[in-house]
C-alpha cells in the first residue's frame, strides 16, 4: 500500500510538472512565456500573447493532467487517488524542471476536482464564471471558487476527499498572495472579453 501511494504521488507530481503553457508558447513562436505579463506559465498569462486558441489549449491540457493523475491512480485505490491528486497540483506549482517556479494551479486543481468530486467542480466553475463576468479578475474568481470549494467540500464529497479539496484550495490561495496584494492596491490586471 505504501509503495503504490508513493508511486501515485510520483506519477502525479511528474504529470503536474509538465509546463504546457511554456512549451506551447515556445513551439508557437512566442518565446519564453515567463518573460511577458505576470511571468506565469498558466493559461491566463498565455492569453497575453494574444492567442486565445493557445490559451484555451493550455487551459485544457493543464486541466487534463489533473484529471489524468487521479484517474490513473484510481487503479490502485483511494489512498493513491488522494496522493496523486495532491501531488499533481504541487507538481504544477513547483515543477523541478523550472526551479520549482510554476503556475498558480487553478486549472490543474479543477481537473482534480472533476475527477474526485464532479458536483463540486460544477459549483466551482459556476462561481468562477460568475465572479469573472461581474468583476473581470481571473485571480479573484479563482480565490472565490477555491474558498467556496473548501467550505462546501464536506457536503459534496466524503471526508478524505473533502480534506484533499481543502488542502488544494489552501495551496491555490497561498499561490495567489501577490494577486491579493494587487487586488487590494487596485493594480490587478482585468480579464478582457473582447473578441479578436
Amino acid at each position: 500500500m505504501i509503495g503504490t501511494v508513493i508511486a501515485a504521488a510520483i506519477i502525479g507530481y511528474l504529470l503536474g510538472s509538465v509546463p504546457w503553457g511554456l512549451l506551447l508558447a515556445r513551439v508557437s513562436g512566442y518565446g519564453d512565456i515567463r518573460q511577458i505579463g505576470s511571468g506565469n506559465i498558466g493559461a491566463t498569462n498565455v492569453l497575453r500573447t494574444g492567442s486565445k486558441a493557445l490559451a484555451a489549449t493550455t487551459l485544457f491540457l493543464d486541466l487534463a493532467k489533473g484529471a489524468a493523475a487521479v484517474w490513473v491512480a484510481g487503479l490502485w485505490g483511494e489512498p493513491a487517488i488522494l496522493a496523486a491528486g495532491g501531488a499533481v497540483v504541487v507538481g504544477h506549482m513547483f515543477p523541478i524542471w523550472l526551479g520549482f517556479r510554476g503556475g498558480k494551479g487553478v486549472a490543474t486543481a479543477f481537473g482534480v476536482l472533476i475527477a474526485v468530486a464532479w458536483p463540486a467542480a460544477l459549483a466551482a466553475a459556476a462561481l468562477w464564471l460568475a465572479t469573472a463576468v461581474l468583476f473581470r479578475f481571473s485571480s479573484l474568481s479563482a480565490l472565490v471558487a477555491a474558498v467556496a470549494c473548501a467550505a462546501g467540500a464536506p457536503l459534496l464529497a466524503d471526508r478524505h476527499r473533502a480534506m484533499l479539496i481543502a488542502a488544494i484550495a489552501i495551496l491555490v490561495v497561498i499561490r495567489h498572495r501577490e494577486n491579493v496584494h494587487r487586488l487590494l492596491a487596485g493594480t490587478e490586471s482585468r480579464i478582457s472579453f473582447k473578441k479578436g
